[in-house]
């Protein structure tokens, strides 16, 4: 599916990728910062469902996921 993705599909899929690792990041400082323990447990949380997103959205990316 890589391969039939169009130039335009290819450029959201990376800006798609960049803003949720943006988010991705925030949570896992901001879990850290917490005081509270819930708000806590919810961040790390996002931020491992997070990192297994942009792990599923990365193999959709023209050269199998390599960002550099």
């Amino acid at each position: 599916m890589r391969n039939h993705l169009g130039q335009h599909e290819s450029l959201e899929l990376h800006e798609l990728v960049v803003f949720k690792s943006l988010c991705t990041t925030k949570s896992a400082t901001m879990s850290k910062l917490a005081q509270d323990t819930e708000l806590k447990t919810l961040l790390e949380a996002d931020a491992q469902a997070g990192q297994q997103h942009l792990q599923q959205l990365k193999t959709f990316l023209p050269g199998g996921g390599i960002i550099q």
